[in-house]
C-alpha cells in the first residue's frame, strides 16, 4: 500500500518538482513515514511535517484541502460563493505560496477570496473574515510549532475557527477526495477577477479596535520600558503599532524582527519554553527594561517576563492570564464599566486561579475543551441572546482575547493590556509578580505547568493512543501519594465520584482525562491535536510557592513513572 502511493506520487505527470525530487532521494523509512497514513485534517485544520507524501503538508495535500472547503461553500449556495473567504498567512516556508494557491483552488471553483499582500496574524484574519463578511477563512500557519513545519486553520463566517459541526462537514468532503494530485488551478479570467488583495484598509480599522480596548490609556508610561520580539512572526508591526501610538516605550529585538522561515536567530518560536527568550533578556538586561513580551509567529499567543528583585520571572500562560483577569475585573468594577451578567471563559485545563479570581468579582466562569473556538462559539452564542455578557476569555497555553472584535486569540491585545497593567502598578510600586503573589495570598498558592513526550511517526502515534487508553480503562486510585477522589473523562462525556458517575453537559467529546486529587490538585492528559505529542497539565494547590513546587516534582515524577 505504502509502495503503491509512493510510486502513484513519484510518477504523477502533476506533481511539484520539488516534491519529486524530494521522493527521488527517501530511504524505505521515510516512504513509510510519508505515506502510511493521510495527514489529518482535524477539527483545527492540518498541520504537519513539509514535505512530499500523503502525511506532510505540501502544495497537493493543501490543495484536497482547498477543494473540500469550496465544496462545502458551494453547497452553501451563491450568496455563501460570493461573500468568499479571506485569506492569511505567516513567516514560515510555503505559508505565501499555499495562501495564493488556496485562492486560485476557491476561485477555480468560482468562490471569491480576500488575500492579504504579506504576512498578517491570525487574529487579524479572523478580523477581516467579521469585516468583510465573509462566509469563511483560511489561515495558512503552523502558530508556534519549529520550522519544519506548516498548516491550515478554516474559520467561519463568525471568525471563530470550525467547530466540530461543521469541521465534519468539511472533513467528509475533503476525505471524498480521491485524487489530490489531479486537482489543478488553471482559471479563466474571469475567475482570476475573483481573487482581491488586502492590506492597509484592514490592518487600520485593526488597529483602531485593539486600541479600543484601553482601560487607562492616560496610565503614566515613561516609567515602564518594555522588550519586544515577534520571534521572526506577524506580530512585528501590529505590535510595534499599537505601542507607538498608545505611546509606550518599548526596545524591540531587532534580530528576530525579520520574518524569518528559519527562524535562525531563536532557539524556539515557542512562548512557552524558556529557551525563546534567550535573546530578549539579554536586551532586557541591558536595557533594565521592566517587561519582555515575546508572541509566536501566528500572534496569537504572547509569553511574558517580569523583573522581580532584580531578576527576571517567567510567567506562565496561566499566570499572565490570571494577572490580566485581575487588572481588568479590578478596573471595570472601579469604573462602574462591569457589565449586568458577566462571564468569562477559559478551558478544562486551565488552572483554577482564574475562576477565583472572576468569582470575586461576581463574575461567573463558564469551560469549554481546549481549543479557542469553542469560546468563540460561546461568544457568539451569548452575541445572539444577550443572556451573558464577555468580558474575558483565555487558555493556559499563553492565549487571550480582551474584546471579542476578533473571535481568536489575540497577541496584539494581549501585549497592549498587560503594558497597561504593568504601568498601572508600577505607579502602585508593584511587578506583575507582585499581583500575582497578591492573588495567591488572598486565594490561594497554585502552580501550574505541562510536561510532555514527543513520539513521532507510526510508532509514536500508537504509543499515544496506547497510553491514553491505559489511564483511561486503568485509572489511578493515587497519585504521587495523593488519592483520586474524581475523574473526568471527555471521551465519553462522564464524572466519576464516590462509586456514581454524572453526564458533563456543554461538551463535545474529546480525548481528554482528567484527575482531581484529595488536595485541591488535578492532573489532566491529553494528546496534543497539532503536534506528535502527549501532553500532562497540572494544577497543583500548595500552602506556599515551595511546597506547590514540591508537590508538582512528585507529581510529574508519578507520571512520569505510571507511563514507563
Amino acid at each position: 500500500m505504502i509502495e503503491e502511493k509512493y510510486n502513484k506520487w513519484v510518477n504523477h505527470p502533476n506533481i511539484d518538482p520539488a516534491l519529486k525530487a524530494e521522493l527521488l532521494a527517501m530511504d524505505e523509512k521515510q516512504k513509510v513515514d510519508a505515506f502510511y497514513t493521510n495527514i489529518e485534517f482535524g477539527t483545527a485544520g492540518m498541520r504537519g511535517l513539509l514535505g512530499a507524501g500523503t502525511n506532510r503538508i505540501n502544495l497537493h495535500t493543501i490543495r484536497k484541502a482547498n477543494a473540500g472547503f469550496a465544496q462545502y461553500i458551494t453547497a452553501n449556495g451563491e450568496a455563501a460563493m460570493q461573500r468568499g473567504v479571506a485569506i492569511g498567512y505567516d513567516n514560515r516556508h510555503m505559508s505565501y505560496e499555499f495562501a495564493m494557491d488556496s485562492a486560485k483552488v476557491l476561485a477555480s471553483y468560482n468562490i471569491r477570496s480576500y488575500v492579504f499582500e504579506s504576512l498578517r496574524p491570525t487574529p487579524e484574519l479572523s478580523f477581516a473574515v467579521r469585516t468583510l463578511n465573509c462566509f469563511g477563512g483560511i489561515m495558512v500557519t503552523a502558530s508556534h510549532n519549529p520550522k519544519e513545519y506548516n498548516g491550515y486553520k478554516l474559520y467561519d463566517e463568525k471568525g471563530c475557527q470550525l467547530i466540530p459541526d461543521l469541521a465534519k462537514q468539511v472533513i467528509d468532503r475533503v476525505n471524498a477526495v480521491e485524487d489530490e494530485l489531479a486537482i489543478r488551478v488553471d482559471l479563466t479570467p474571469e475567475q482570476e477577477k475573483l481573487i482581491t488583495v488586502i492590506g492597509k484598509e484592514i490592518d487600520e480599522q485593526y488597529y483602531a479596535k485593539v486600541l479600543g480596548i484601553q482601560l487607562n490609556p492616560e496610565v503614566k508610561k515613561t516609567d515602564v520600558k518594555i522588550i519586544f520580539t515577534p520571534q521572526h512572526g506577524t506580530a512585528n508591526i501590529p505590535v510595534k503599532e499599537v505601542f507607538t501610538r498608545a505611546g509606550y516605550q518599548f526596545v524591540p529585538v531587532e534580530e528576530q524582527c525579520t520574518p524569518d522561515p528559519d527562524f535562525s536567530n531563536t532557539p524556539t518560536p515557542n512562548p512557552e519554553e524558556t529557551a525563546s527568550y534567550n535573546l530578549a533578556l539579554e536586551y532586557a538586561k541591558r536595557e533594565d527594561a521592566d517587561i519582555v513580551l515575546s508572541c509566536d509567529p501566528d500572534a496569537d499567543r504572547m509569553g511574558v517576563a517580569v523583573k522581580h528583585h532584580g531578576e527576571y520571572v517567567l510567567l506562565t500562560g496561566n499566570q499572565s492570564g490570571s494577572v490580566l483577569i485581575e487588572y481588568i475585573l479590578s478596573q471595570l468594577k472601579a469604573k462602574g464599566k462591569m457589565p449586568a451578567n458577566p462571564v468569562m471563559f477559559n478551558t478544562v485545563v486551565t488552572s483554577d486561579l482564574g475562576e477565583k479570581i472572576a468569582a470575586k468579582y461576581g463574575v461567573e466562569t463558564e469551560k469549554t475543551l481546549t481549543g479557542f473556538k469553542f469560546i468563540g462559539e460561546k461568544v457568539a452564542k451569548y452575541e445572539l441572546t444577550h443572556e451573558k455578557e464577555y468580558v474575558f476569555g483565555y487558555e493556559e497555553s499563553y492565549g487571550s482575547l480582551i474584546s471579542p472584535f476578533v473571535r481568536d486569540k489575540d497577541a496584539p491585545q494581549a501585549c497592549l493590556m498587560l503594558a497597561e497593567a504593568a504601568c498601572f502598578y508600577k505607579a502602585q510600586g508593584k511587578t506583575l509578580v507582585d499581583v500575582l503573589d497578591g492573588l495567591y495570598d488572598e486565594l490561594g498558592t497554585y502552580q501550574e505547568s505541562q510536561t510532555s513526550i514527543t513520539l513521532a511517526g507510526k510508532e509514536g502515534a500508537e504509543r499515544i493512543k496506547e497510553i491514553i487508553a491505559t489511564f483511561r480503562n486503568e485509572a489511578p486510585k493515587e497519585i504521587g501519594g495523593l488519592k483520586v477522589i474524581a475523574s473526568e473523562d471527555y471521551g465519553c462525556l462522564k464524572r466519576y465520584e464516590n462509586g456514581s458517575e454524572q453526564a458533563l453537559i456543554g461538551f463535545t467529546k474529546s480525548d481528554v482525562l482528567k484527575f482531581y486529587l484529595e488536595d485541591g490538585s488535578w492532573i489532566a492528559v491529553r494528546p496534543s491535536g497539532t503536534e506528535p505529542k502527549c501532553k500532562f497539565y497540572y494544577c497543583v494547590r500548595g500552602t506556599s510557592k515551595e511546597n506547590a513546587k514540591e508537590k508538582t516534582e512528585i507529581l510529574q515524577a508519578a507520571m512520569k513513572k505510571a507511563i514507563e
